[in-house]
């Protein structure tokens, strides 16, 4: 009998990663998820990436305790640091935001990639854009491609291993609109998600970072009222 492969799936609790979840389990993969508290100015996405994980099927789900706030620099892990609003996506800036981590996906790849090693897998999901995104430079596809080829060199599964390692980045060439069109088609229920880099109390979304307008879009574009406002 043949056993679905084991993945890794990053899972914020976020609208990207929760369809990045729902197409590694419609690949056939059986998808062990595994999300950051890293710091994060909030829990609250947690709280959304541990319903996720449950009624999206993962196999298992992990919430790992890092601390990047220790070092500062971003907005998100730096309450001293405003997130930048705005009114339309017209007005998003065009440089990096300050709601950028320091290295965080290079982080959170290494800890998938070791996650991946323990439990024998040769395939993790990220769900990183480089279209509807804030402008990061590690949700890059050559980024992605760089990790992929030293993922490939550092660990001894991929020495003993003649598959290589490979990170899947489903969403990487895909706008808001047809991100939240494929999760839609398989399933994923967008009000358990949130992308608010500011929530309010209990998690209710600011409605003027750039993840929010940016999620407005997305939904706008299908013809949509994002369910989870």
């Amino acid at each position: 009998m043949n056993h679905p492969l084991p993945a890794v799936v990053l899972l914020s609790g976020g609208l990207d990663s929760a369809t990045c979840l729902a197409i590694a389990r419609d690949k056939g993969f059986t998808p062990h998820a595994i999300s950051f508290r890293y710091g994060q100015r909030h829990d609250y996405e947690l709280d959304r990436a541990v319903r996720l994980a449950s009624n999206l099927q993962a196999a298992s789900h992990r919430i790992v305790d890092i601390d990047l706030a220790q070092f500062g620099g971003s907005a998100l892990t730096d309450a001293k640091i405003p997130v930048p609003k705005a009114d339309s996506i017209a007005e998003m800036g065009s440089s990096i935001p300050v709601t950028y981590v320091p290295a965080r996906n290079t982080v959170f790849l290494s800890l998938a990639l070791a996650f991946a090693e323990t439990i024998q897998s040769r395939d993790i999901f990220i769900g990183v854009n480089a279209l509807d995104y804030s402008g990061y430079p590690d949700c890059r596809p050559e980024f992605i491609a760089a990790y992929e080829t030293m993922a490939n060199l550092a660990t001894k599964a991929s020495m003993e291993n003649p598959r290589r390692l490979t990170i899947h980045t489903p969403l990487i060439d895909l706008t808001k609109g047809q991100i939240i069109q494929t999760g839609v088609a398989l399933g994923v229920d967008y009000a358990n998600t949130l992308s608010c880099y500011d929530p309010g109390s209990g998690g209710s979304p600011c409605g003027h970072c750039d993840a929010c307008l940016l999620r407005a879009k997305g939904f706008a574009e299908n013809g949509m009222t994002d369910p989870a406002t």
